[in-house]
């Protein structure tokens, strides 16, 4: 079975692919995407089993690898990678992996830099919700027990207008977090990453992620860290001038 990936292409230049996160379609990175476009051919793209992207019943991260290869391909055979959140996972699997890529900016990886690993497995905990048909419930699940969110606000969302959306791509919690495997970040997948490497947070994100920027810039071949004061976990336009100097520079 084939899957279908959608993606928008914007702008001339040196190409670069985004590689979004949970709960994102391309909607989320099209505001960025236009503020790089004057210098870059943009691929913002829906990853599999999300926006307006097919899926297939069973999922392995190789087979996300894969998708990103056919990206590169339709790049020109290499590109500048941009991972934002499990996204940013995705991308230094991708980079381990040996796919050609120019340059790798992850930015608020959503991994520890340290400490005990999971004690709970979400992967399976999200795919027996979704095999039972509890979509909100591996929604809620995602929210509260992966990315931390308070119960109330939880309840709240409940009746957000996006909720639908959420609950129509809940099988894909699963992928993210297979891709977030025990947790903690790799390693071994920072220190097989050959091309120059920008590791950025958001200075009023959770603050193991600025922690995480500064290990993963230490341990990559060629690495350094940014952190950006002042912004969230959000996908912002702010992003687009540190963006475009790292992926200028010889």
């Amino acid at each position: 079975m084939s899957v279908h990936i959608a993606f928008d292409r914007l702008g001339s230049g040196s190409p670069v692919i985004f590689v979004l996160g949970a709960f994102n379609t391309r909607d989320t990175g099209e505001p960025l995407a236009h503020a790089l476009a004057a210098n870059h051919t943009v691929f913002n793209f829906d990853r599999r089993g999300r926006g307006d992207s097919t899926d297939e019943p069973t999922y392995a991260i190789e087979r996300e690898i894969d998708d990103l290869a056919g990206l590169i391909r339709e790049a020109g055979g290499s590109a500048a990678l941009l991972g934002f959140s499990s996204g940013a996972a995705l991308g230094l699997a991708a980079a381990a992996h040996g796919l050609p890529i120019t340059k790798l900016a992850l930015f608020d990886l959503p991994l520890r830099p340290g400490g005990p690993p999971n004690e709970v497995d979400h992967t399976a905990a999200l795919a027996a919700l979704v095999r039972a048909g509890r979509r909100g419930d591996a929604v809620e699940y995602f929210q509260g027990r992966m990315v931390g969110i308070p119960q109330p606000v939880i309840e709240q969302l409940r009746t957000a207008p996006f909720r639908p959306a959420l609950e129509a791509m809940a099988q894909t919690l699963v992928y993210e977090a297979t891709i977030l495997g025990d947790g903690l970040v790799p390693l071994d997948r920072v220190r097989a990453v050959e091309a120059p490497l920008l590791a950025l947070a958001g200075g009023a994100a959770p603050p193991f992620m600025r922690i995480t920027a500064e290990l993963v810039a230490r341990e990559a071949p060629h690495g350094r860290a940014l952190v950006i004061e002042g912004l969230g976990h959000d996908l912002s336009p702010a992003l687009a001038d540190p963006l475009a100097q790292f992926f200028a520079e010889r």
